[in-house]
């Protein structure tokens, strides 16, 4: 039977191995057999791990959420459970972000959480009322910044007859 050698394969495959395994340490990153082997449970650690960082991160957050209802007498359940009551849905990252670098709106979001555990809430808004409100302010905002052109468009959406031949006062007159 022929010799077979398989050379340049079984080398460049060996080669892929330990350039990955480098950084280990001792025979780990040197030697082949023992390379592959950690290699294997490195990829076990880092799926396990990836998964166990979202469930540290939502423990992070609900600690910080927790400190900063306690700052406001408050418990973080009794939080949530306002929050949800009041129809507010914002996820607990978000929280802990406003928590941190905007504590005077966290406080208005406690305020909002004890009054619906009080039973003091209006009914919640769905999202369609909220965008209503919000493009009304910001149209009434954003019109003097709009280009010509632009509000011709607006115009032509809204049905303002003579909007072709309006300046650019008019248009902003007509369509506030």
């Amino acid at each position: 039977m022929a010799r077979v050698k398989g050379g340049n394969v079984s080398k460049n495959r060996r080669r892929k191995v330990l350039k990955q395994a480098k950084g280990y340490f001792g025979s780990k990153h040197r030697l082949y057999k023992t390379a592959q082997e950690q290699l294997f449970h490195s990829g076990a650690y880092a799926f396990r791990d990836r998964r166990q960082n979202k469930r540290n991160f939502r423990k992070l957050w609900i600690t910080r959420i927790n400190a900063a209802c306690r700052m406001n007498d408050i418990s973080y359940s009794k939080f949530i459970a306002g929050l949800n009551k009041a129809g507010i849905t914002i996820n607990r990252k978000m929280l802990s972000e406003i928590a941190i670098n905007d504590p005077k709106s966290f406080t208005e979001l406690v305020k909002v959480a004890n009054d619906a555990l009080n039973g003091k809430v209006s009914a919640p808004k769905t999202v369609k009322e909220e965008v209503k409100e919000t493009k009304k302010t910001t149209k009434k905002e954003d019109l003097s910044t709009k280009t010509l052109t632009e509000l011709k468009a607006m115009a032509k959406e809204a049905g303002i007859k003579g909007y072709s031949t309006m300046k650019k006062e008019e248009l902003l007159e007509n369509l506030r």
